[in-house]
């Protein structure tokens, strides 16, 4: 057989072997429910509060209108205002005066403080440097990509290290290589926890358009399309990366409780850009440098779309970065796999796996 027909067959092995595990089924459906739930809630409380009813003259209609979070109700004169907060059909009435404010406000029985604030005089304020995006919807946005990037490339990278060393452990590997070679035994395996994981994030987008349109944030979905659409491409390439540093890692062990010691390093690197994005989501220079990393900028360079901080070329760039990063990285897990494969025993030493 061809060489990439034995790739194939090995991706179709490990695809099925995770569809039949129930606990990958579960977990998936866990990720899925809490996506739909974040972006719900997210949506919700990020959703202006039902306008308050105040009744207003036609003299001051225009005042009244001008306020946030207001619904105004047209009344001809004071008895008409006094009928309808009386009533409760408002929580207020404004109507004009002859004091230095210019207009007078009904309460029923307590003063409404906001709108008692809203009418104060108050300097006229200009804003030197606009927010481009609500705070908190960058703040949930930042930590969107994070987390699925974060669940994704985490649970993955360790069911390939598993995969490997369960294969070492059980001495399945030396019949696997006696008629598959080495690295497409290796290309399988990242292949098959790819298209996996690239499933994932379909079925997450999909969850994120839905929970949107039913929350009504039809700005933000508009705004998200293109940088989800970056995310799903960096998170290709990057998790290619991961995915084969990660089995190199594994190779170079022989029991399963010695996996923690190889991936410990790979772990932090899925972890950073979680907790770097997170942190620094309004610091521009934080986030411009994040997006060039390779380990950051499947996340980093998203959000940086998504609030119209990055240029058009930039996520090219870093793009391209990436990929030159992921090919290093497949030559690099490629030899460290391929030298430690068969070797039992004792833990592999990073130098004796690179020299073979």
């Amino acid at each position: 057989m061809k060489n990439s027909s034995l790739t194939w067959l090995v991706a179709e092995r490990e695809i099925s072997s995770k569809l039949r595990s129930k606990a990958f089924l579960i977990s998936t459906g866990i990720l899925l429910l809490i996506a739909l739930a974040g972006v719900l809630i997210g949506g919700f409380s990020s959703k202006s509060p039902t306008p308050d009813a105040v009744a207003a003259t036609s003299q001051t209609a225009q005042i009244v209108k001008a306020l946030p979070n207001v619904k105004v109700t047209e009344v001809a004169d004071r008895a008409e205002a006094e009928k309808v907060v009386k009533s409760g059909d408002v929580v207020a009435a404004v109507l004009p005066a002859d004091d230095p404010t210019g207009v007078v406000i009904l309460a029923k029985d307590q003063a409404p403080q906001s709108l008692v604030m809203g009418l104060s005089k108050a300097p006229h304020v200009e804003i030197l440097e606009p927010a481009s995006t609500n705070p908190l919807v960058r703040y949930l946005v930042a930590i969107g990509f994070g987390v699925v990037f974060l669940m994704a490339a985490s649970t993955f990278g360790s069911t390939i290290a598993q995969s490997v060393v369960e294969e070492k452990q059980t001495r399945v590997v030396e019949l696997l290589i006696s008629a598959i070679p080495t690295r497409v035994l290796l290309a399988g395996k990242v292949l098959g926890n790819t298209i996996l994981a690239m499933a994932q994030i379909i079925l997450l987008a999909a969850i994120a358009v839905v929970g949107l349109i039913v929350t009504g944030q039809n700005e933000v979905l508009a705004g998200i399309g293109a940088p989800v659409l970056w995310f799903a491409v960096f998170f290709l390439f990057g998790f290619i990366l991961l995915a084969s540093l990660y089995s190199g890692a594994a190779a170079m062990v022989s029991r399963q409780e010695d996996i923690g010691s190889t991936t410990m390093p790979l772990m932090m690197l899925v972890m950073a850009p979680y907790i770097l994005v997170i942190v620094f989501n309004d610091n521009p220079l934080v986030m411009t440098i994040l997006s060039y990393i390779p380990f950051s900028a499947p996340v980093a360079m998203p959000v940086r779309l998504f609030v119209g901080e990055a240029q058009w070329w930039e996520p090219l760039l870093s793009l391209v970065i990436l990929l030159v990063s992921c090919v290093g990285a497949i030559l690099v897990g490629a030899k460290i796999y391929e030298n430690s494969l068969l070797r039992m025993g004792s833990r592999v030493k990073l130098r004796e796996a690179l020299r073979g």
